[in-house]
């Protein structure tokens, strides 16, 4: 996405209105709300690589305040959400390492891939019925999910997170819905929990890397929690197909324009 020369006040607005819709998706959806903020960085100015990084500061606090409403309304499966978390930090590190030897532009391109493979996937699910609606707090307790199964889904996400500066969610959330058969809200508040585990490391390894741009990372850390709190309260209160339809459309719509354009940029610097 092409760069534009703004003045500073810009910047830094655009950074916290982005950070506040960031927060909000983060909430809603359970994916770390970089799939506004990342191609938002790249309008304001950043690098590709700060792109990736610039927005993992923000991710960290937005994952932990949706996760401590959904807590407050006990919808976190607490053994679900730290064995994914616990087994997504080394990987997040790995893939945070990673992308400073990955060219940019292809980064931004692989999480435009990634972006619609999680819309489509909600949608297809929705489309023919399956995956599970809400839960009540004793069925959620008394699901059993593989051990290898779930700290490999922990460790792709992680590795995600780190390689493309989302959330880790992105991956979390349809997996979970889909072949663990988690109910959606469940499993958004489950994913930020997780997520906010992983982001850590994640945080720390770009920040000794330098890919992080603070001019941008701070604005957009000061419009993501509120915008989480209003995200959070709008699913305590959404139905599970409404989550899913928003889900699903938007990331898929936000893919196809990103990815479009990222790709345009690739092909015209090589």
């Amino acid at each position: 996405m092409l760069a534009v020369e703004l003045p500073g006040w810009a910047v830094a607005l655009g950074a916290v209105v982005a950070g506040f819709g960031a927060g909000i998706l983060s909430a809603l959806l359970g994916i770390g709300g970089a799939v506004i903020t990342t191609p938002v960085v790249r309008v304001l100015g950043g690098t590709p690589i700060e792109a990736v990084g610039s927005t993992v500061p923000a991710i960290v606090p937005g994952a932990i305040s949706g996760a401590w409403r959904y807590a407050r309304e006990g919808m976190v499966e607490w053994r679900l959400a730290l064995s994914l978390g616990t087994a997504g930090a080394l990987m997040a590190v790995v893939g945070a390492l990673t992308s400073d030897v990955v060219s940019g532009r292809l980064l931004m391109v692989l999480t435009a891939v990634v972006m619609l493979w999680a819309g489509i996937s909600v949608i297809v699910k929705l489309r023919t019925g399956s995956g599970p609606m809400d839960a009540t707090v004793d069925e959620a307790e008394q699901a059993g999910y593989p051990l290898p199964v779930v700290a490999m889904l922990g460790a792709v996400a992680g590795f995600v997170a780190g390689l493309l500066g989302v959330g880790g969610g992105i991956v979390l959330v349809p997996t979970l819905t889909g072949p663990l058969r988690v109910p959606m809200r469940r499993a958004v508040a489950s994913s930020l929990v997780a997520v906010a585990i992983f982001q850590v490391p994640a945080l720390i390894t770009h920040v000794a890397l330098g890919h992080v741009n603070w001019a941008l990372a701070l604005p957009l850390m000061a419009g993501v929690i509120p915008g989480a709190q209003v995200g959070a309260k709008l699913t305590v209160a959404a139905t599970d197909r409404t989550i899913r339809i928003l889900f699903g459309l938007l990331i898929v719509v936000l893919a196809i324009v990103y990815g479009l354009t990222e790709v345009r940029g690739l092909l015209a610097s090589g």
